[in-house]
């Protein structure tokens, strides 16, 4: 859910910082810029710790809490590969489909994203590893993942060394899976676009 999360906002800010409107890009730069120069953790426990005191009064799960962390976290550094993603289309393309009179919407979603989506397949890789890495912390706000189910583990055999052993070679394992799947995705979404120079 935080992956599924993190796209959308990478999708949202990129458009939003390559807007013609000022307002619209200084909103944006804001979100990347408070996002990615603070730290997870911290992001972590303000969600957690901070929302639910006056002003605020909200109140969230420790599973929102991970997922909204984690999505606003993990979308900030990815709007910025999104929107070199999308600079990255050719302009020619975009030309030809406003001298065929293509509207915005389908000129967006027909030509623009299907490309940016595939170039942003690699540096995405990256990124949803360290989503993955970054569910670690969330065991410091109650949340039992992984490595919270290893510490418990520990705490009632004391046999550390076999137990984060085998969170290690799990988190990995998960990490590679995560390789083959993108490397599939940009296989599929590769196929049939025409290549062009701008």
């Amino acid at each position: 859910m935080a992956a599924v999360l993190a796209t959308a906002l990478a999708l949202i800010a990129a458009v939003a910082k390559l807007s013609p409107w000022r307002g619209v890009r200084w909103v944006a730069n804001i979100y990347i810029e408070v996002f990615r120069g603070t730290s997870l953790l911290v992001q972590l426990f303000w969600l957690f710790f901070v929302l639910p005191l006056p002003p605020f009064d909200v109140r969230l799960t420790p599973f929102s809490v991970a997922v909204l962390g984690l999505g606003l976290n993990i979308g900030a550094y990815g709007a910025e590969v999104m929107r070199g993603a999308l600079s990255s289309v050719p302009r020619g393309q975009i030309e030809a489909a406003v001298a065929l009179n293509i509207s915005p919407f389908h000129r967006f979603f027909n030509i623009v994203l299907p490309q940016a989506l595939a170039n942003a397949i690699p540096p995405s890789t990256n990124l949803l590893i360290e989503l993955l890495k970054g569910t670690s912390l969330v065991s410091l706000i109650t949340l039992a993942d992984l490595t919270f189910r290893a510490n418990q583990l520990v705490e009632a055999t004391f046999r550390t060394t076999e137990i984060f052993t085998i969170a290690l070679v799990i988190y990995f394992v998960i990490a590679q899976a995560i390789n083959l799947l993108m490397r599939l995705l940009e296989r599929r979404l590769t196929r049939g676009i025409v290549r062009g120079h701008a």
